[in-house]
């Protein structure tokens, strides 16, 4: 069979999943979660084997650190895996929640009730765990998934997809409605993205030139979900302590992922008296510094940053540092630079917050927290499809409800229109 062929008998298999997932009750579903969650538990060693032979095979093709720490499954990431599973479980389940109407004068009884998309295919590079994350989130919201992972994934995302396959037999669901691609064929991505009719909407989660190239070549509806050039705005009156321990945690915690921050910016007026010592700190973390004129001044080892530096999201121990005059200029910045990702401003003047809360158009903006934070894990969904930047549909990490749609139920008893 052809890849083509291929991908839309998987497509119609996953349609048919889709329906009856749809009318599957909340319980069946928690069940199918649990038992995923209990089978990768126990399945740990054996994951850890399979992910050893991507992570081989990754660094004999020359993946940056950056990747081969996204590609890795450490024994706290698969049970965060299964913990996130469970957490999923325990959340309302979204499908059929009334979100609005009312009783119209001629009596017609509009509801607006949440429902499934569908069938999703995610699209996705490194993290295996991705693998269980969306999974977990589409069974929960009712809708059949199409997992398409990196070839530096393969091993990783089939040993997890055959546990997944097992919690739905547990829990008597289709096992069709959870999907892998199990073609490392680029074919296969063209196939998946032009399959209307039998696919929904196509999320895609990696770098910027994936995203670009399914977003250009999709018929099928796309979620985007861009890089992430995150800020952190060190404001003329920051504490000093807090926002080095800000930086540092946006940079260094896991350089590798979309909310780290890439560019600092700092007020001229803070500037001599905080980026020297932040800047030994950041060095000593083995972070390379690229700065503005201002900042070279106060921090002779800095390199000079180039024009395109403000634009880079380098998923590396890297960081661009711009010299400031006002906030005012600091949301310029980001306004040019920026992805509309994950900003932040440190400070302790609450009208200087204000000013960059309003005037930063980002799907997350933090005062005084690192960026590090926006992802579905930490803001209580359980995990996360993926952090939109798009602003129809959904924005921001997307959970449960973000997985959804809704229809209009309209209750009458005769009523014609005139």
């Amino acid at each position: 069979m052809d890849t083509e062929s291929y991908v839309r008998e998987l497509a119609a298999r996953a349609k048919a999943a889709a329906r009856e997932l749809a009318r599957a009750s909340s319980a069946s579903k928690d069940a199918a979660l649990r038992a995923m969650a209990d089978a990768i538990e126990a399945e740990a060693a054996t994951l850890k084997e399979h992910n050893a032979a991507d992570l081989a095979a990754g660094r004999e093709a020359g993946l940056s650190a950056a990747l081969i720490d996204r590609l890795e499954l450490t024994d706290k990431r698969i049970a965060a895996m299964a913990d996130g599973l469970r957490q999923v479980a325990a959340l309302p389940d979204p499908v059929g929640a009334v979100i609005g109407g009312g009783v119209r004068p001629n009596g017609l009884r509009i509801t607006k009730v949440r429902v499934p998309l569908g069938v999703v295919a995610i699209i996705y590079e490194s993290r295996p765990n991705v693998t269980a994350d969306a999974a977990a989130l589409c069974l929960k919201a009712g809708n059949g998934v199409i997992l398409r992972g990196g070839k530096e994934a393969i091993r990783s995302n089939q040993a997890i997809w055959h546990l997944l396959q097992a919690g739905l037999a547990a829990a008597g669901l289709p096992a069709d409605a959870v999907a892998l691609v199990e073609t490392t064929d680029r074919s296969a991505v063209d196939a998946l993205i032009t399959a209307d009719g039998l696919v929904d909407v196509v999320i895609p989660r990696g770098g910027e030139g994936l995203i670009r190239r399914v977003a250009q070549r999709a018929t099928v509806p796309v979620i985007k979900h861009y890089k992430g050039v995150c800020h952190v705005y060190v404001e003329a009156t920051a504490d000093p302590a807090m926002a080095e321990a800000i930086c540092l945690n946006a940079k260094c915690q896991r350089p590798g992922t979309c909310n780290a921050m890439e560019t600092l910016l700092v007020h001229r007026a803070i500037a001599p008296q905080f980026l020297p010592p932040v800047a030994v700190r950041l060095a000593e973390a083995g972070v390379e510094l690229r700065g503005c004129p201002r900042t070279c001044e106060l921090v002779p080892d800095a390199k000079a940053a180039a024009q395109t530096d403000w634009a880079e999201e380098y998923l590396d121990l890297v960081l661009a540092v711009r010299v400031v005059d006002s906030t005012e200029q600091a949301v310029e910045h980001i306004e040019r630079y920026g992805s509309a990702h994950s900003d932040a401003i440190v400070t302790t003047d609450l009208r200087e917050a204000d000013t960059f809360v309003q005037g930063v158009d980002s799907a997350a903006v933090y005062v005084n927290a690192s960026t590090r934070f926006t992802d579905g894990y930490e803001f209580g969904m359980g995990a996360e499809i993926g952090i939109s930047t798009d602003k129809l549909h959904a924005r921001g990490p997307m959970g449960l409800e973000e997985l959804t749609t809704y229809k209009f139920v309209v209750h009458g008893h005769g009523q014609l229109r005139g």
